[in-house]
């Protein structure tokens, strides 16, 4: 069998550090990869969206494939994450969204009424969106042989509340009331939102992928008591449709008083944001791998600081099996490029274990 072979890069993508560090097992460095690794901080992203409009980015297969590779090859992650947004599988159920300048994805037509989620249509993933599996295609063509490709979805509850909301926002206070004051609206929405994003991600394993990482941005504005009632249930039967063929990573941010109720939902490992004991909540959780959790703004400090901090962790977990390096949120546009450069050799050579 040739190394070009595809059965050969498949088998070495499924070997590589960060797949397997996703099993849980022992690997010779610490595997790193980055939220928003493509992004605005790049200066290859700024001039693709200097020609062409964000709904375009996320959904014309070359440029999100160029995106992709771009950063991983800039960066020398050991894994590339799928360029996407989470909100563009919203537009098939159909709802308006566009990106404005300074505000973000906004949605001119939010769900408000029981009448407005009836409306939503549940579709197949390849008749909707049928970009996705050519963006991976193109990503998998374009990527060293041993680079493994994690792909993307949002969660249930925070589609649903981009949903409702219309837009970004700071209190959630129509998506609550919709959740506290009509159930059986709630749980409607849920349910659609939920079987959209189990035909996404499936489609996207279909495609390829070795790995998925499930954002739920906003869930951590919900109490314990909110998130188990409302939310657990969806996300559950997300995880349990798409469990068992590739590793997927749950992610939010501000959620320490629900990750034991996250990890009991059925993810292969949770991705810790900045301010989460790692080590103690891995062991807490009692799962076989963990992801995290630099808080980005050390990248806009100076190499030292970034040293400092990152060493911190790598001291901590102390070449444990099933360590993943992340940031505890995505790259801010402010990070200096070099610097993103630094963390990745930086974790590479001192975690090195050969």
């Amino acid at each position: 069998m040739s190394e070009t072979d595809p059965q050969n890069v498949t088998d070495a993508r499924l070997n590589s550090a960060f797949v397997r560090a996703c099993r849980g097992e022992a690997t010779d460095y610490t595997p790193i990869w980055l939220n928003r690794q493509a992004g605005r901080y790049m200066p290859e992203y700024m001039a693709l969206k200097a020609k062409h409009t964000s709904l375009e980015l996320f959904t014309v297969p070359e440029l999100a494939a160029q995106a992709t590779i771009d950063a991983q090859r800039i960066l020398g992650v050991d894994a590339a994450i799928m360029f996407a947004d989470l909100l563009p599988v919203l537009i098939p159920m159909g709802l308006d969204l566009d990106y404005v300048g300074g505000v973000g994805p906004v949605f001119s037509n939010p769900v408000e009424t029981l009448a407005d989620i009836e409306r939503l249509r549940v579709f197949e993933a390849a008749e909707g969106t049928p970009y996705i599996a050519h963006t991976i295609a193109g990503i998998l063509a374009g990527l060293p042989r041993d680079i493994p490709v994690i792909g993307f979805a949002g969660a249930p509850f925070t589609l649903a509340a981009y949903a409702i909301e219309g837009k970004s926002s700071r209190n959630y206070i129509k998506s609550k009331r919709l959740m506290w004051s009509h159930e059986s609206a709630w749980r409607l929405l849920m349910e659609k939102l939920t079987d959209v994003v189990i035909d996404y991600v499936d489609l996207q394993i279909d495609a390829g992928i070795h790995a998925v990482q499930i954002f739920d941005s906003w869930v951590g504005h919900l109490s314990i008591d909110d998130y188990e009632r409302y939310v657990a249930p969806s996300v559950e039967r997300l995880m349990q449709a798409i469990g068992g063929r590739v590793p997927i990573i749950y992610f939010g941010t501000g959620n320490q008083h629900l990750l034991d109720a996250m990890a009991a939902t059925g993810p292969d490992l949770i991705a810790f944001d900045w301010r989460t004991p790692l080590v103690e909540t891995w062991d807490r959780l009692g799962l076989s791998a963990a992801q995290g959790n630099l808080d980005p703004i050390v990248l806009c400090s100076d190499r030292e600081a970034i040293a400092n901090a990152a060493g911190r962790i790598l001291d901590e977990v102390d070449g444990r099996p099933g360590h993943i390096f992340n940031l505890g949120h995505g790259i801010v546009p402010e990070t200096p490029v070099d610097h993103v450069k630094f963390l990745v050799d930086f974790v590479h050579e001192r975690s090195s274990r050969s």
